[in-house]
């Protein structure tokens, strides 16, 4: 990886999307209180085994990449696994970790990243909702461009060791998840990520 730039004292920071994060933010707050107010009424079902497929709202953030870039957006993810036994899952995930513009005079920083991620899932059935860790790999890029002024780019993959944890209300084919997720990018202090989502069971 190498970031050539023509002025090497420029830094380019990110004006963080205030609005949309506060948004973000009151959605999971109240999709966490819907799913404590689920466990605690005792309307949810049990949850289907077998092969689902799913979608869900993240946010996620990835500070220090390159020259001092601190990179949070809004974004998305797409889920797809397998949960064979009540304690027991497979899952692969495509997450678009966003994609952002910040100027700065004369100049101008594009950052945008994405990852693959593979993950053996466990979990510990309790009334009405799951808790579960997942652990696995995670396949990222990320790139930045630089124009105007100062000219320069960055551009990286790797794969990493990736985490995370989760609560999900069990609703029989469809249970809705609240969870947390962090895996390593190169120079920067890796990315974590927040997701409020649903999955399918279909069969």
């Amino acid at each position: 990886m190498a970031w050539m730039p023509a002025a090497p004292n420029l830094t380019f920071r990110r004006r963080l999307r205030g609005a949309g994060s506060a948004r973000l933010a009151g959605l999971l707050a109240a999709s966490g209180a819907a799913v404590a107010l689920l466990a605690g009424s005792g309307t949810a079902a049990a949850a289907d085994n077998g092969f689902y497929l799913g979608a869900g709202l993240t946010q996620s953030r990835i500070n220090d990449i390159g020259p001092s870039i601190d990179f949070k957006d809004n974004s998305y993810k797409l889920i797809a696994g397998f949960r064979p036994l009540d304690h027991f899952a497979v899952e692969v995930n495509y997450i678009d970790l966003g994609k952002d513009s910040e100027s700065l005079g004369p100049v101008s920083a594009t950052v945008d990243g994405k990852a693959y991620a593979a993950f053996a899932v466990g979990y510990l059935p309790l009334p009405l909702v799951d808790l579960y860790a997942k652990a696995g790999v995670a396949r990222w890029e990320a790139n930045a461009r630089a124009t105007g002024v100062a000219l320069g780019s960055l551009d990286d993959s790797g794969t990493e060791f990736a985490y995370g944890a989760g609560v999900q209300a069990r609703l029989g084919s469809l249970p809705a998840r609240l969870e947390y997720e962090r895996f390593d990018v190169a120079d920067s202090d890796g990315a974590e990520l927040l997701t409020l989502g649903v999955t399918w069971t279909f069969f």
